[in-house]
C-alpha cells in the first residue's frame, strides 16, 4: 500500500489540533516490581498522541510497582486495579477489567504493548465497546491516523479509525523507551464491578525458569534454526547467549521441528525484536523470519550456505559449518 509523503504531511498537519484533546490510557505489562520495557514504548507511542497520559496497573499486590511507574516520564496518573483475580493476566478477567475501568473514563485511545498477552485481550475489550482493535502500530500520524506493516513488513499502512475509543497495540521495537525516571504521577485505586472479572480461575502452570533476559527486550539474542539440526544442538547457542548476557531465540522450522518451545519463536508469527546484537545460526532468512529481527542494530549470521538470504541483510557474515564456527566463537568469548 503506497502513499505519498505529502499525503501523510496533510494527515498529520489535518489533525494536528484535535489531537491536543487526546486523553490516552496505557495497559502496563509488569512484574510486580517494574513496567515491561514495552510497556515504556507504549508510553512513548502515547505521549505522541498530546494529552494526559495515565497507566493502569492490573494484578494483585501492586504496592512495589505502582511506585516505580509513578516516576515513569510522561505519565500523569497510575490507575491500580488490585484484585486477586488479576494476579495471573487471564485475558478474560483482564478484559472485563479493563472494560469496566474504561468504560467510566472518557479515554479517547486505549494502548498496550503487542505481546501475546496484549493480542489476547484488548481484541475482547475493544468488542464489549463496538470497537475494532488495529494491533502492530509503528507510527503515530495523526489523532485517528496510524501507520503499521503488512505483507511481512514488505508493505507500510497507513489506516485511518473511526471509532470513538481507538484501541492500539504497541508494535515496541518502533518506539523509544520512555524514562524510567523524571515523572511525579499520582497513583489511584480503582474498584471495578464483578461483572466478568472472576469469569476465568488459574489452576496452575508448568515452566522452566531461566537466568536469561526475556526474549522481546533482550540487548543481544542468538537464535538457531533447522541447521541446527536437534534441539540438544541448541545448547551451544545457549553458551553464547550466557557469556553475551543475552537470550536464545529460533525460527519457526526450527519451533515446527520441536527443537525448542514455541515462546522462543521470532518472526511474523512469533515475537518480533530489535536487539543491538543479533546472531542468526543455521537461519536461512525467510521473509517470515526476517520480519521479526531486520530492525536489530547489527545482525551477525553464520550458515554454510553461501546463498542464504540471511546473508543479504546481515552486517558480518560468516559462510561455515556452524559446528565447527559456534563451538570456536564460544571458545574465544
Amino acid at each position: 500500500m503506497n502513499i505519498t509523503r505529502s499525503r501523510v504531511a496533510g494527515i498529520t498537519r489535518g489533525l494536528s489540533h484535535g489531537m491536543r484533546n487526546a486523553s490516552s490510557l496505557v495497559v502496563g505489562e509488569h512484574d510486580g516490581k517494574s513496567v515491561s520495557q514495552g510497556t515504556l514504548a507504549a508510553i512513548t507511542a502515547a505521549s505522541k498522541l498530546g494529552g494526559d497520559v495515565s497507566l493502569l496497573l492490573m494484578g494483585k499486590g501492586l504496592g512495589d510497582v505502582s511506585g516505580t511507574a509513578a516516576s515513569v516520564a510522561g505519565v500523569s496518573k497510575v490507575l491500580c486495579v488490585d484484585n486477586d483475580a488479576l494476579d495471573h493476566n487471564l485475558s478474560e478477567n483482564c478484559a472485563a477489567a479493563l472494560h469496566s475501568v474504561a468504560k467510566d473514563k472518557a479515554y479517547s485511545h486505549i494502548l498496550a504493548p503487542s505481546s501475546n498477552h496484549g493480542k489476547n485481550y484488548i481484541p475482547r475489550t475493544a468488542a464489549m465497546m463496538d470497537c475494532a482493535p488495529l494491533s502492530d502500530i509503528t507510527a503515530v500520524l495523526g489523532e485517528d491516523s496510524f501507520q503499521r506493516p503488512m505483507y511481512a513488513g514488505n508493505a507500510m499502512a497507513t489506516v485511518q479509525m473511526k471509532d470513538a475509543i481507538k484501541f492500539l497495540l504497541v508494535r515496541t521495537t518502533a518506539f523509544e523507551k520512555a524514562a524510567e525516571s523524571g515523572g511525579s504521577a499520582s497513583v489511584e485505586n480503582v474498584n471495578v464491578d464483578g461483572a466478568g472479572v472472576g469469569l476465568s480461575t488459574w489452576e496452575s502452570e508448568s515452566a522452566k525458569k531461566s537466568g536469561r533476559p526475556e526474549l522481546s527486550g533482550a540487548r543481544v539474542v542468538v537464535s538457531g534454526g533447522r541447521g541446527m539440526k536437534n534441539g540438544e544442538n541448541f545448547g551451544m547457542l545457549e553458551e553464547m547467549a550466557d557469556k553475551l548476557g543475552g537470550a536464545v531465540g529460533a525460527s519457526r522450522a526450527a519451533v515446527d521441528a520441536g527443537y525448542v518451545p514455541n515462546e522462543l519463536q521470532v518472526g511474523q508469527t512469533g515475537k518480533v525484536v530489535a536487539p543491538d546484537l543479533y546472531v542468526a545460526v543455521g537461519i536461512s532468512g525467510a521473509i517470515q523470519h526476517l520480519s521479526g529481527m531486520k530492525d536489530s542494530k547489527t545482525i551477525v549470521a553464520i550458515n554454510k550456505d553461501k546463498e542464504a538470504p540471511i546473508f543479504q541483510v546481515a552486517d558480518y557474515a560468516l559462510a561455515d559449518d556452524l559446528f565447527k564456527a559456534v563451538p570456536d566463537m564460544n571458545a574465544k568469548l
